[in-house]
Protein backbone atom coordinates (compact mmCIF):
# COMPACT_ATOMS: atom_id res chain seq x y z
CA UNK A 1 0.00 0.00 0.00
CA UNK A 2 1.28 3.88 -0.88
CA UNK A 3 2.58 5.20 2.57
CA UNK A 4 0.57 8.69 1.55
CA UNK A 5 -2.50 6.47 0.90
CA UNK A 6 -2.12 4.56 4.10
CA UNK A 7 -1.79 7.76 6.42
CA UNK A 8 -5.14 9.01 4.97
CA UNK A 9 -6.91 6.15 5.84
CA UNK A 10 -5.56 6.12 9.01
CA UNK A 11 -6.50 9.90 9.83
CA UNK A 12 -9.69 8.96 7.99
CA UNK A 13 -10.72 6.63 10.67
CA UNK A 14 -9.47 8.02 13.35
CA UNK A 15 -11.79 11.57 12.50
CA UNK A 16 -14.77 9.22 10.90
CA UNK A 17 -15.15 7.52 14.30
CA UNK A 18 -14.66 10.82 15.68
CA UNK A 19 -17.52 12.23 14.16
CA UNK A 20 -19.62 9.38 15.17
CA UNK A 21 -19.93 11.14 18.69
CA UNK A 22 -18.85 14.62 18.49
CA UNK A 23 -21.27 16.82 19.08
CA UNK A 24 -23.39 18.50 16.22
CA UNK A 25 -21.86 16.29 13.82
CA UNK A 26 -23.89 13.53 15.32
CA UNK A 27 -26.86 14.53 15.44
CA UNK A 28 -29.54 12.70 13.43
CA UNK A 29 -30.12 15.43 11.32
CA UNK A 30 -26.95 15.21 9.35
CA UNK A 31 -26.98 13.10 6.70
CA UNK A 32 -24.36 10.39 6.73
CA UNK A 33 -22.55 11.53 3.37
CA UNK A 34 -22.27 15.20 5.22
CA UNK A 35 -20.03 13.21 7.67
CA UNK A 36 -18.25 11.28 5.66
CA UNK A 37 -17.25 13.83 3.69
CA UNK A 38 -16.31 15.79 6.59
CA UNK A 39 -13.96 12.97 7.88
CA UNK A 40 -12.52 12.74 4.25
CA UNK A 41 -11.51 16.46 4.47
CA UNK A 42 -10.00 15.96 7.75
CA UNK A 43 -7.80 12.77 6.74
CA UNK A 44 -6.79 15.47 3.97
CA UNK A 45 -5.93 18.47 6.51
CA UNK A 46 -4.07 16.17 8.75
CA UNK A 47 -2.77 13.21 6.68
CA UNK A 48 0.82 15.37 5.50
CA UNK A 49 2.94 13.89 7.38
CA UNK A 50 1.44 11.79 10.26
CA UNK A 51 4.51 9.93 11.18
CA UNK A 52 3.85 6.18 13.16
CA UNK A 53 4.54 2.72 11.44
CA UNK A 54 4.35 2.36 7.40
CA UNK A 55 2.32 -0.08 6.14
CA UNK A 56 4.97 -2.21 4.61
CA UNK A 57 5.09 -2.99 8.59
CA UNK A 58 2.50 -4.78 8.63
CA UNK A 59 0.97 -7.77 7.61
CA UNK A 60 -3.54 -8.31 7.29
CA UNK A 61 -3.84 -8.98 11.21
CA UNK A 62 -1.92 -5.73 11.94
CA UNK A 63 -3.47 -3.44 9.66
CA UNK A 64 -6.58 -4.74 11.43
CA UNK A 65 -5.05 -4.03 14.72
CA UNK A 66 -4.00 -0.44 13.80
CA UNK A 67 -7.30 0.36 12.33
CA UNK A 68 -8.87 -0.67 15.37
CA UNK A 69 -6.83 1.21 17.51
CA UNK A 70 -7.23 4.58 15.00
CA UNK A 71 -11.50 4.23 15.84
CA UNK A 72 -10.38 4.12 19.31
CA UNK A 73 -8.86 6.68 19.59
CA UNK A 74 -11.60 9.04 17.96
CA UNK A 75 -14.25 7.53 19.53
CA UNK A 76 -12.05 8.83 22.47
CA UNK A 77 -11.67 12.17 21.49
CA UNK A 78 -15.52 12.45 20.22
CA UNK A 79 -16.84 11.30 23.07
CA UNK A 80 -14.82 13.71 25.74
CA UNK A 81 -16.34 16.79 23.73
CA UNK A 82 -19.89 14.85 23.46
CA UNK A 83 -19.51 14.81 27.31
CA UNK A 84 -20.37 18.73 27.59
CA UNK A 85 -23.30 17.63 26.33
CA UNK A 86 -24.40 15.44 28.31
CA UNK A 87 -24.39 17.16 31.00
CA UNK A 88 -26.72 19.92 29.09
CA UNK A 89 -28.94 17.52 29.12
CA UNK A 90 -28.42 16.56 32.44
CA UNK A 91 -29.01 20.21 33.56
CA UNK A 92 -32.08 20.52 30.98
CA UNK A 93 -34.04 17.12 32.93
CA UNK A 94 -33.32 18.58 36.20
CA UNK A 95 -34.96 21.96 36.02
CA UNK A 96 -38.25 20.48 34.35
CA UNK A 97 -38.47 18.21 36.70
CA UNK A 98 -37.91 20.69 39.46
CA UNK A 99 -40.73 22.75 37.21
CA UNK A 100 -42.99 19.62 38.12
CA UNK A 101 -42.96 18.81 33.71
CA UNK A 102 -40.97 15.94 33.15
CA UNK A 103 -43.63 14.08 31.80
CA UNK A 104 -43.33 16.60 28.77
CA UNK A 105 -40.70 15.33 26.27
CA UNK A 106 -39.25 16.26 22.85
CA UNK A 107 -37.14 14.77 20.35
CA UNK A 108 -33.39 16.47 20.75
CA UNK A 109 -31.46 16.66 17.55
CA UNK A 110 -28.16 16.15 19.49
CA UNK A 111 -28.88 12.37 20.38
CA UNK A 112 -32.32 11.52 18.40
CA UNK A 113 -34.01 10.44 21.60
CA UNK A 114 -36.50 12.12 24.05
CA UNK A 115 -35.25 14.92 25.94
CA UNK A 116 -36.41 17.82 27.65
CA UNK A 117 -37.07 21.31 25.89
CA UNK A 118 -35.10 22.61 28.47
CA UNK A 119 -32.24 20.36 27.37
CA UNK A 120 -33.13 20.73 23.71
CA UNK A 121 -32.53 24.80 24.53
CA UNK A 122 -29.50 24.62 25.83
CA UNK A 123 -27.79 22.15 23.23
CA UNK A 124 -28.87 24.60 20.81
CA UNK A 125 -27.27 27.52 22.53
CA UNK A 126 -24.27 25.88 23.06
CA UNK A 127 -24.12 24.93 19.05
CA UNK A 128 -24.33 28.57 18.29
CA UNK A 129 -21.82 29.60 20.77
CA UNK A 130 -19.38 26.92 19.54
CA UNK A 131 -19.49 28.15 15.86
CA UNK A 132 -19.70 31.72 16.72
CA UNK A 133 -16.58 31.41 18.80
CA UNK A 134 -14.66 30.12 15.78
CA UNK A 135 -13.68 26.70 17.91
CA UNK A 136 -14.52 24.58 15.25
CA UNK A 137 -11.34 25.94 13.20
CA UNK A 138 -9.51 25.60 16.95
CA UNK A 139 -11.00 22.06 16.61
CA UNK A 140 -9.04 21.32 13.59
CA UNK A 141 -5.84 22.67 14.88
CA UNK A 142 -5.97 20.53 17.83
CA UNK A 143 -7.07 17.34 15.84
CA UNK A 144 -4.14 18.18 13.98
CA UNK A 145 -1.74 18.81 16.61
CA UNK A 146 -3.16 15.67 18.54
CA UNK A 147 -1.33 13.59 15.89
CA UNK A 148 2.21 14.60 17.22
CA UNK A 149 2.01 13.56 20.23
CA UNK A 150 -0.58 10.29 19.41
CA UNK A 151 0.67 9.62 16.14
CA UNK A 152 -0.42 6.58 13.70
CA UNK A 153 -0.72 3.05 15.83
CA UNK A 154 0.77 4.41 18.73
CA UNK A 155 -2.26 4.62 21.77
CA UNK A 156 -2.76 2.20 24.38
CA UNK A 157 -5.31 1.82 26.82
CA UNK A 158 -3.93 2.24 30.47
CA UNK A 159 -5.12 2.68 34.02
CA UNK A 160 -4.18 6.38 33.34
CA UNK A 161 -6.59 6.36 30.68
CA UNK A 162 -9.48 5.29 32.13
CA UNK A 163 -8.53 7.37 35.13
CA UNK A 164 -8.67 10.14 32.64
CA UNK A 165 -12.24 8.92 31.20
CA UNK A 166 -13.67 8.42 34.46
CA UNK A 167 -12.82 11.79 35.79
CA UNK A 168 -13.94 13.41 32.39
CA UNK A 169 -17.37 11.60 33.05
CA UNK A 170 -17.94 12.18 36.92
CA UNK A 171 -16.94 16.29 35.63
CA UNK A 172 -20.50 16.69 34.02
CA UNK A 173 -22.28 15.96 37.30
CA UNK A 174 -20.41 18.70 38.65
CA UNK A 175 -20.61 20.86 35.45
CA UNK A 176 -25.09 19.70 35.98
CA UNK A 177 -24.81 21.21 39.19
CA UNK A 178 -22.98 24.44 39.05
CA UNK A 179 -25.33 25.42 36.09
CA UNK A 180 -28.37 24.35 38.41
CA UNK A 181 -27.28 25.36 41.10
CA UNK A 182 -29.20 28.66 41.33
CA UNK A 183 -32.58 26.63 40.28
CA UNK A 184 -32.19 24.18 43.11
CA UNK A 185 -31.61 26.87 45.57
CA UNK A 186 -34.89 28.20 44.39
CA UNK A 187 -36.90 25.50 44.34
CA UNK A 188 -35.93 24.15 48.23
CA UNK A 189 -37.16 27.79 49.12
CA UNK A 190 -40.27 27.47 47.34
CA UNK A 191 -40.86 23.78 48.87
CA UNK A 192 -39.89 25.86 52.64
CA UNK A 193 -42.56 28.45 52.14
CA UNK A 194 -45.45 25.94 51.22
CA UNK A 195 -44.36 23.62 54.11
CA UNK A 196 -44.28 26.58 56.08
CA UNK A 197 -48.14 27.92 54.52
CA UNK A 198 -49.11 24.12 55.20
CA UNK A 199 -49.09 24.04 58.64
CA UNK A 200 -49.86 27.41 59.31
CA UNK A 201 -53.03 27.59 57.03
CA UNK A 202 -54.22 23.64 56.75
CA UNK A 203 -57.39 24.40 54.81
CA UNK A 204 -55.01 25.32 51.98
CA UNK A 205 -54.30 22.81 49.36
CA UNK A 206 -50.75 23.30 49.27
CA UNK A 207 -50.04 20.49 46.59
CA UNK A 208 -52.04 22.14 43.85
CA UNK A 209 -50.83 25.71 44.59
CA UNK A 210 -47.46 25.12 44.63
CA UNK A 211 -47.34 23.92 40.89
CA UNK A 212 -48.08 27.77 39.31
CA UNK A 213 -46.04 28.59 41.56
CA UNK A 214 -42.73 26.60 41.61
CA UNK A 215 -43.10 26.83 37.61
CA UNK A 216 -43.06 30.66 37.44
CA UNK A 217 -40.27 30.89 39.95
CA UNK A 218 -37.73 28.37 38.26
CA UNK A 219 -38.51 29.52 34.72
CA UNK A 220 -37.85 33.17 36.14
CA UNK A 221 -34.40 31.97 37.41
CA UNK A 222 -33.73 29.76 34.42
CA UNK A 223 -34.18 33.10 32.70
CA UNK A 224 -32.04 35.49 34.70
CA UNK A 225 -29.15 32.82 35.38
CA UNK A 226 -28.92 31.90 31.44
CA UNK A 227 -26.18 34.20 31.13
CA UNK A 228 -24.38 32.65 33.80
CA UNK A 229 -25.02 28.96 32.00
CA UNK A 230 -23.63 30.43 28.76
CA UNK A 231 -20.31 31.42 30.56
CA UNK A 232 -20.10 28.01 31.65
CA UNK A 233 -20.67 26.66 28.22
CA UNK A 234 -18.07 29.45 26.67
CA UNK A 235 -15.03 28.31 29.27
CA UNK A 236 -15.71 24.63 28.76
CA UNK A 237 -15.70 24.99 25.22
CA UNK A 238 -12.55 26.98 25.15
CA UNK A 239 -10.99 24.41 26.82
CA UNK A 240 -11.98 21.29 24.21
CA UNK A 241 -8.47 21.84 21.93
CA UNK A 242 -6.78 21.43 24.72
CA UNK A 243 -8.15 18.57 26.12
CA UNK A 244 -7.91 16.75 22.91
CA UNK A 245 -4.47 16.84 23.46
CA UNK A 246 -4.01 16.16 26.94
CA UNK A 247 -6.04 13.33 25.91
CA UNK A 248 -4.02 12.09 23.02
CA UNK A 249 -0.92 12.52 25.63
CA UNK A 250 -2.69 10.66 28.23
CA UNK A 251 -3.17 7.73 25.55
CA UNK A 252 0.59 7.70 23.99
CA UNK A 253 1.94 6.72 27.09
Amino acid sequence: MDPALFNWLMAFLRGGSMLVVFPVFSAAQVPVRVRIASAAFLAWFVCDPLGGPTPGSHDLLGLVGTMAVEVFVGLALGFSARLFFYALDMVGAIVTAEMGLSLQSTINPMSATPGSTVGTLLNYVAAVIWLSLDLHHWLLLGFRRAYELLPIGAAGLGTWTADEMIRRTSGTFLMALQMTGPIIAVSFIISLVFSILARAVPQMNVFTESFSVRALGILATFGLTLHIAAQHMVNYLNRLPEDFLRLAAMMAR
